[in-house]
């Protein structure tokens, strides 16, 4: 069942001016999509829209959306914030059962790093992953994916195929995928040296491209 409830009214102006009206009158505008049926236009009041998105278990997980006496089930699948204020300016709801198969992608965190030789030695947990997609119900989307460092070693890597997953849930992605690495310092160097130089390379062969197209254009004037 879900946690939190959206109590939404439907918006009648969509558009720019819409979204930027229903926000003078103190509403966040949104999507309902998804379904067999057509998009909608709604919005939740502000202070009611921050209350669920602080608890944390709004974005990726399922949401009652409520207006009058009908009920939907849904999973907020996107919330857009103001740069400047950090306030949600817009989000995005997608119909579902509660019993239907989605793929989701959910948070990896990272437990007893200091039962790790290999971090305790100086090495470096690299992160590939911070995020895993998984094929499960609507209502048995997990909050976290936790992976238990105890033990690993310099060297030593983590795969989707090695994570512990609740029952129900599945890995969507290839098993052999790389989650996470420790790495020595001097591995984690070079690997931000290449990237560097990569960097470098891409910028200085688009300069050199956009520099021959100014020239041939010069040629044709």
């Amino acid at each position: 069942m879900a946690d939190i409830v959206l109590n939404v009214e439907v918006r009648e102006r969509t558009g720019t001016g819409g979204a930027r009206d229903t926000r003078r009158a103190g509403l966040v505008p949104g999507v309902l999509y998804g379904g067999d049926k057509d998009p909608v236009a709604i919005a939740v009041k502000a202070n009611e829209f921050r209350k669920a998105l602080y608890t944390g278990k709004l974005l990726g997980h399922l949401v009652t959306l409520k207006h009058g006496k009908e009920t939907q089930s849904v999973i907020a699948k996107a919330v857009d914030m103001h740069p400047v204020t950090d306030e949600p300016t817009h989000f995005d709801l997608y119909r579902v059962a509660a019993d239907q198969t989605i793929k989701i992608g959910v948070s990896v965190h990272f437990a007893h790093q200091e039962a790790s030789p290999g971090l305790k030695r100086g090495g470096t947990l690299n992160v590939v992953l911070h995020e895993v997609l998984v094929a499960c119900h609507a209502d048995q989307i997990p909050d976290e994916i936790m992976v238990d460092l105890t033990g690993l070693e310099i060297g030593d890597t983590i795969r989707v195929s090695d994570l512990k997953l609740p029952k129900g849930v599945e890995a969507a992605v290839d098993a052999d995928a790389t989650v996470a690495t420790v790495a020595t310092a001097s591995v984690m160097a070079e690997a931000d040296e290449a990237a560097d130089t990569a960097t470098a390379e891409e910028a200085v062969a688009e300069a050199a491209a956009e520099a021959e197209a100014e020239a041939e254009k010069g040629g044709e004037e």
